[in-house]
């Protein structure tokens, strides 16, 4: 795959997790509006790639590395690699850390998201990256993520699905969840008015098979 064009934001793996509409309106519609979770995401990333980052002695860090993977049809970037000695002197490790704004998730998005920054990483620098990290402000924590096969098979899933979306060019329903109340979208959305008008839809139809 080497039109770039043909190639899957790695941040809509993420989206898709979260919610397969929210995905498809960013990605496919183009659609986009902010709110203060956004915004203070945005300003997040802004001080990382200004060099606003933790430090570790001994790590060396590189801000805004590229990423590709013409095996998933990813493209993408890196808020931050670290490269750890391995021990013996030879090649550093390589370590993707991703930096949010809020807490720890309960789902994979996160997880996934930066799964897949590995996996660009492994395909560039022929090698095996066996964890990277989530860093997030609102905790100031570090949560270590180990890249095991079954965070592995899932991101590559999860790729297949959104590579799917993009081939059938639809944008899926509206399906009410929990993550709507912090969604950016909603009011471009309006899942619960458009659920609730489908519902109508549907009820109407079955009334008039029955008659």
């Amino acid at each position: 795959m080497d039109d770039d064009d043909d190639l899957i934001p790695i941040s809509a793996l993420q989206h898709w997790l979260v919610c397969p509409r929210q995905c498809a309106l960013i990605h496919l519609e183009g659609q986009w509006t902010e709110n203060r979770l956004t915004a203070e995401g945005r300003l997040l990333h802004a001080r990382v790639d200004a060099g606003d980052v933790e430090t570790r002695p001994g790590i060396r860090s590189t801000r805004g590395i590229p990423l590709r993977s013409n095996r998933l049809g990813l493209v993408g970037k890196a808020d931050v690699v670290e490269f750890h000695p391995d021990g013996s002197g030879a090649n550093p490790v390589p370590h993707p850390v991703e930096y949010k704004h809020g807490r720890s998730k309960p789902d994979d998005s996160d997880r996934v998201q930066l799964c897949a920054q590995a996996l660009c990483l492994e395909e560039a620098l022929g090698c095996t990256i066996s964890e990277g990290a989530l860093f997030y402000a609102a905790t100031r924590r570090r949560v270590v993520v180990p890249f095991d096969r079954s965070l592995r098979d899932k991101t590559e899933q999860t790729a297949a699905s959104v590579r799917a979306m993009f081939a059938e060019g639809r944008t899926s329903p509206p399906v009410p969840i929990p993550a709507c109340r912090g969604c950016s979208l909603v009011q471009l959305c309006l899942p619960t008015a458009l659920a609730a008008t489908e519902g109508c839809v549907a009820a109407y139809f079955s009334r008039k098979m029955i008659e």
